[in-house]
């Protein structure tokens, strides 16, 4: 045989070699293959396991998210219902307040139209009183100033002195007649003052009920009178001062 790098082993001493280094291989080799066929197998129970617990979170989660939403419509459903019979209520209320003061304004005005009513009328008879006597002492007056005219001018000697008496007496029925037309304007200002006072207080009220309507407030303020109407009311009219009250 000629020399060469490789060699010829015989097939029964390659065997026995084989056998003898798988017999020199320890246990352990074995164990850790187990191991690892264990693991494998326990990697994928863990995934399948995985795979179950991520389905039914999905499915929980679904069912979760659907029952959130039917749960946010209900409640939006009950909000928007509340919401509803709130403005309802409200609109009912505000519509209560604006008749409330709609009402109440309607029975200011009848009252200072009957207030303006009585008081123009107390002042127009007392005016015409004030002038008739006016013109009945002025026509007395002329009456007399003009017989003791008449008379004096019959008597000669005295028809001077009779002139000018007549005239002063003439004078002095003008001066009265002017006096009492500047008394009758006098007290009909008086009048017309107090009534400014009585509209004025009313017109305040009005502004106030609105204000309150405004801010929501639905209280009502009344008319405060000035107390010389209300004297003159109780004084001339005693049951009609009553009523009004």
């Amino acid at each position: 045989m000629p020399m060469t790098a490789g060699c010829v082993v015989p097939r029964g001493d390659v065997l026995e070699l084989l056998d003898d280094i798988k017999d020199s291989i320890p246990g352990e080799l074995d164990d850790a293959q187990d191991v690892l066929d264990q693991r494998d197998s326990m990697i994928g129970n863990a995934r399948d396991h995985a795979d179950k617990t991520i389905t039914t979170a999905e499915a929980e989660s679904t069912d979760m998210v659907a029952h959130a939403r039917a749960e946010a419509d209900r409640i939006l459903a009950d909000a928007k219902a509340q919401a509803d019979r709130m403005v309802d209520e409200a609109g009912a209320h505000g519509k209560s307040l604006v008749d409330d003061a709609t009402e109440e304004a309607r029975r200011l005005s009848q009252s200072a139209a009957r207030e303006f009513e009585a008081v123009t009328g107390r002042a127009r008879a007392e005016a015409a009183r004030t002038i008739d006597s006016a013109n009945n002492t002025y026509d007395k007056s002329v009456a007399d100033g003009i017989a003791e005219q008449q008379r004096l001018v019959s008597e000669s000697e005295v028809v001077v002195a009779s002139k000018s008496e007549a005239d002063r007496i003439i004078d002095a029925a003008h001066a009265e007649a002017d006096r009492l037309r500047g008394d009758c304007d006098v007290y009909v200002d008086e009048k017309l003052a107090d009534f400014e006072e009585v509209l004025t207080g009313t017109l305040r009220s009005v502004n106030r009920g609105r204000h309150q309507l405004r801010t929501g407030a639905g209280m009502h303020d009344y008319v405060e009178y000035p107390r010389s109407v209300d004297d003159d009311v109780r004084r001339e009219d005693p049951e009609r001062s009553v009523l009004a009250g």
